[in-house]
Parts: C-alpha cells; structure tokens; sequence
C-alpha cells in the first residue's frame, strides 16, 4: 500500500467493490473512524446529472440507495455515501473523505477529478495520476488517513487483494505466480526496495560523533588548620652571685677587740631565674583557589554509514558520472 515516511495517507486498489466493501467493514471495526476513509469507484451510467445528497438524508436516499446497491458496495453505507455525475470523471460512487472533497469538486472548486482529491489528501501527484488511471479502469480506491502506523491498515487492505503503486498485480497470472509476486512485493516494502523514476536521487547518510561536555564533580579539597605537639629546647644564658672569700696574711698589729665566738656575717647571693612563657605568632599565610586546567580525553563509537553497490542484471549499461570530473 502507498504510505511514505512524510505521510500517513494509504492507498489501496481493488479488481473487486466487493472486496474494497470487505475491507472497509474490517478497518472500521479495527476502530478507524469513519471521517478517516474514503471511497470512490465509477457508478451507473443512469445517475442524475449532479451529485446527489449526503447518504441518509431524505432528499437524496432513494438515489443513493439504488446507485450504491448497483455498485456491490452496499456496506459502505454510513461513510457518507454520494452519487452522482462529476463532468470530468462521469458517474461515481463515493463515501467518506473523498465523497467530501469530490462533492465540492462538483460544486465548482478547481480539483482536477480523482487525482485532484487524492493530491488533496496528501498522495504525491506522480501517484496520485496512476490511480486516476485505475479508477477509470474500473477499479475501487480506498484511501486511510493514519493517525501513526500505518502497519495494521496496509495488512487490512492487503487481505481484502488491495495493491498500490509498488505491488501492481500481473493481470492473468496465476495464483501461484500471484502469490509469489505478493511475497516479492513484502519483501522489497521490508527492505525499502522501489521502482525509481528517471533523474530520481537517493541520499546516502553516514552517523558521525559529536561530543558535548558537562561539568560534573568530580572531587573536593579540603584545607583545614590542625594542632601539633613537639617539644623545643633554648639556651638562655642566667647569671648568678658567688661569694668569693679570700684569706691574705695580716701585719699581726695589736687588736682592741676582744675575741668572742659566734661572730658572723651574712651575705646574699643572687641568680637569675629562666622563666618560660609561650605566645602565639604568625609563620605562614595559606591562600585558597581554583584555576582551570585543560587535558585530552579520547573519546570513541561504532558509526554507519551508507555507501551504493550497484547490481547489474541482463544487458543494462550502468556509466558512471563523477560530479567532480565534470566540465
């Protein structure tokens, strides 16, 4: 089914109304809203001139009626179904939002039939003309706006035999040859593989480091002031009295004084004394800050990058064209 990265819009064909009836009743029971599908195939060539009114709306609900019960599309119905003749397209049948957008088509806004509406809702004009082609074959397109993945509506629309785009079905091919196309088709949607159009590039992308830095703690100094003992010892000079007696011989001269015992003469003798005091000073100053230093780290990762390995199969010529050799 058509749904590319940008959008959300599907796009399923079908050979087959009924099995385009099958698949709506089964997206609106997986829980799709109704002003999420839409519906468009040729109708009867003996509609009314204009497009009729909304489905269930008394003015138009007999002409619905018949036009969607000759269709084989009568499950449909609750989508909003119109019919009815757009001058460019003929007769229709058509429910939800393209019933919508084809209504004002037809009541003169500028949408060049089909492809105007599915370019409306967001099918890229290259693919929206090829299912223009299809739904003047005869096909039925059924398109589903997406909320998110678009998984579930493409697995809905592919068991109902719905095809797109990529995985257009060879007409009378065999059901085995059919499967095996199908499991083709699956695989090239897993791997990304696609038909590409004439001057179409392809973008090739390689992952590169980028390293970002944020500071972060990654310690903490502390400075802080402890006490120690240690014992000192100063030499201080301290001075102190002797006595000092001396005896010298005298001249044996007559003396008035009688001799008496326990005469004496006292003499004090002074020294210094050392006293130790302890006073607290300044020896050092400690100043505290930060500066910035820069060091290398090597950093390293697994990157991937997209590189173009060209396969040649049959008698295709493949030149290769360096831009940079260019004159």
């Amino acid at each position: 089914m058509t749904a590319a990265m940008d959008r959300t819009t599907v796009v399923g064909v079908f050979h087959d109304r009924m099995d385009a009836d099958r698949a709506v009743d089964e997206l609106r029971r997986s829980g799709i809203r109704n002003n999420r599908i839409g519906v468009v195939a040729k109708g009867d060539e003996a509609a009314g001139d204009q497009m009729v009114a909304e489905e269930g709306s008394e003015a138009g609900s007999g002409a619905v009626a018949g036009m969607v019960a000759g269709a084989g599309i009568g499950g449909l119905v609750g989508l909003g179904i119109v019919a009815g003749v757009i001058p460019v397209l003929g007769p229709i049948v058509a429910g939800g939002t393209l019933a919508t957008i084809l209504a004002n088509a037809a009541g003169g806004a500028a949408i060049a039939g089909v492809a105007g509406a599915l370019i409306g809702a967001g099918i890229p004009e290259h693919e929206a003309e090829y299912y223009q082609g299809e739904f003047e074959a005869g096909r039925t397109l059924v398109t589903v706006q997406c909320d998110g993945d678009t998984n579930e509506v493409i697995s809905i629309l592919r068991r109902h035999n719905a095809y797109d785009m990529q995985t257009t079905p060879v007409r009378g091919a065999s059901t085995a040859t059919a499967a095996s196309t199908a499991t083709r088709t699956d695989r090239s949607a897993m791997t990304g593989t696609r038909t590409a159009r004439e001057g179409e590039t392809m973008q090739l992308r390689e992952e590169q480091l980028r390293a970002t830095k944020t500071p972060v703690e990654a310690g903490e100094v502390r400075v802080r002031k402890e006490v120690t003992t240690e014992h000192k010892t100063l030499d201080v000079p301290v001075q102190r009295e002797e006595v000092v007696i001396e005896r010298h011989p005298a001249s044996s001269r007559a003396s008035a004084a009688d001799i008496q015992s326990g005469e004496e003469v006292r003499i004090p003798v002074m020294e210094e004394k050392v006293n130790v005091e302890k006073q607290a000073v300044v020896k050092e100053e400690v100043s505290v800050g930060k500066r910035t230093v820069t060091d290398h780290e090597q950093v390293s990762g697994d990157v991937r990058k997209e590189n173009v390995r060209v396969e040649r199969k049959g008698d295709a010529d493949i030149q290769a064209c360096d831009p940079k050799n260019r004159r």
